[in-house]
C-alpha cells in the first residue's frame, strides 16, 4: 500500500492518542523509519505495557491458542502473552509479512478485540505495522477484510523531529551536526540490490559504532571511519559523511566561504571535501532562497549576490560539481528567478 498522504512522527503520536483507543491503527512505512520505537514511546506516554508480536514469526496457534478438553467440551486457551487481565498495547509488527492463515487468526482480535472466548481488557489498544511492497522487505498481500478493519497511516522520516529525538537520546554529535546540514540524507529509499541504505535506524547504528570506537575523543584512521560509515548507510551518504569528518577542524568553513573569508578547497586530495561543501551550499540555497524574488530578506539578497560569484569560482575548480549545485536533483530545484540569473551570467553552466 502507498497512501497519497504521509505523516510525521509527531502527527503519528497524535493519531495514536486519538484514534487507537477506539479503532485499530495500521502504520505503513519503510524499514528502519522508526515505527516500532514510536509505538513503544506511545505506550509509555499512555502508561500501558507494550506486548509486541512479530507477524513473520507467528503460526495461527500463536494467536488462537491450543484446545483443551473441559468436561464434555473443548475450549481454546489463548497464549499467556496475549491473555492478560490488565489493559495493554498489543503491537502486531510486520503484520503484512505473516501468512494468510495467521492473518485470519487476527480477524476477531483486530475487529472484536477477542480470541475465542477471551476478550482483551477494557482500555487495551491494538496497533499494527508493516513495510510497503516497494521496500524490498518480506511482505504478503493483506486481505481486503483485514485492511478494512483498520485505520491506515503512512509514516515518513522528518529530519527536524528526528533531530529533536536524537539530541534527547545522545546520538553522536557528528551525526546530528551532519543531518542538520544535510537533512535530505536522513532517509533514502531501499535499493534494489543488497546493500546498506540510510534510515533513522541506520544513522543510529552508525552513532553507536562511532561512540564505541571513541570518535571525537581520539583520532580515528580514515580506513576505520570508512568501514563504519559504509557498513551502516548508503554509499553516497557514507562518502559525504567521511568528507564532512575531514573538515571538522573548521566547522564553519562554508559560512566563511560565503562571507568571503575563505576559498573553496581546490587541491585534488580535497575533492571529497569540496563535494561535501558544494552539496551543503546547494542545500542552503534551496532552504534560504524564496520562490518569489520579491520576498527576499537582507540575508537572502546577500546570499544571492555571493552565490553567483561562488558558483563561478566553483566551476573554475570543478565544472561537474558546480553543475551539481544548480541541477534539478532529487526533484529539488532552485527558484526560477535565480536560475534566470545563472543563465544570464553563466550560460554554459546552466545550459547543460
Amino acid at each position: 500500500m502507498n497512501l497519497p498522504l504521509t505523516i510525521t512522527q509527531n502527527q503519528l503520536l497524535d493519531i495514536l492518542l486519538n484514534i487507537s483507543p477506539v479503532r485499530p491503527v495500521f502504520i505503513w512505512g519503510a524499514p528502519g523509519i522508526g515505527k516500532s520505537a514510536l509505538v513503544e514511546k506511545f505506550s509509555k506516554e499512555v502508561g500501558l505495557p507494550c506486548v509486541s508480536l512479530l507477524g513473520s514469526q507467528l503460526a495461527p496457534e500463536d494467536i488462537i491458542g491450543i484446545p483443551q478438553i473441559k468436561g464434555e467440551t473443548s475450549e481454546f486457551l489463548p497464549p499467556k502473552m496475549i491473555a492478560r487481565k490488565e489493559p495493554y498495547v498489543l503491537f502486531l509488527d510486520e503484520l503484512n509479512a505473516c501468512s494468510q492463515e495467521v492473518q485470519k487468526a487476527f480477524y476477531s482480535l483486530i475487529h472484536e478485540r477477542r480470541i475465542g472466548e477471551y476478550h482483551l481488557p477494557n482500555g487495551s489498544i491494538v496497533i499494527g505495522a508493516g513495510n510497503r511492497a516497494q521496500d524490498g522487505a518480506i511482505v504478503k498481500t493483506m486481505s481486503s477484510a483485514l485492511i478494512n478493519r483498520m485505520f491506515h497511516v503512512q509514516l515518513k522520516a522528518d529530519p527536524t523531529e528526528w533531530l529533536t529525538w536524537a539530541y534527547e537520546n545522545e546520538i553522536h554529535p557528528w551525526i546530528t551536526d551532519y543531518i542538520t546540514q544535510r537533512p535530505d540524507h536522513l532517509f533514502s529509499e531501499p535499493p534494489k540490490t543488497e546493500e546498506p541504505y540510510s534510515t533513522p535506524r541506520s544513522w543510529h547504528m552508525l552513532s553507536d559504532a562511532l561512540t564505541e570506537f571513541g570518535a571525537g575523543k581520539k583520532e580515528l584512521p580514515e580506513e576505520t571511519l570508512r568501514m563504519l560509515a559504509y557498513g551502516c548507510i548508503s554509499s553516497n551518504h557514507a562518502g559525504m559523511f567521511i568528507a564532512y569528518t575531514k573538515q571538522l577542524s573548521n566547522r564553519h568553513l562554508l559560512s566563511d566561504i560565503i562571507k568571503g573569508e575563505a576559498k573553496w578547497p581546490a587541491r585534488p586530495e580535497e575533492r571529497d571535501v569540496l563535494y561535501f561543501l558544494a552539496q551543503s551550499f546547494r542545500g542552503q540555497l534551496l532552504h534560504e532562497l524564496p520562490a518569489n524574488k520579491q520576498k527576499m530578506n537582507q540575508n537572502a539578497q546577500f546570499l544571492t549576490h555571493r552565490a553567483k560569484a561562488l558558483i563561478k569560482e566553483l566551476s573554475a575548480i570543478n565544472y561537474e560539481i558546480a553543475q551539481m549545485v544548480v541541477s534539478a536533483e532529487d526533484n529539488q530545484v532552485l527558484p526560477d528567478w535565480f536560475m534566470v540569473e545563472i543563465v544570464r551570467d553563466l550560460p554554459r553552466l546552466a545550459g547543460n
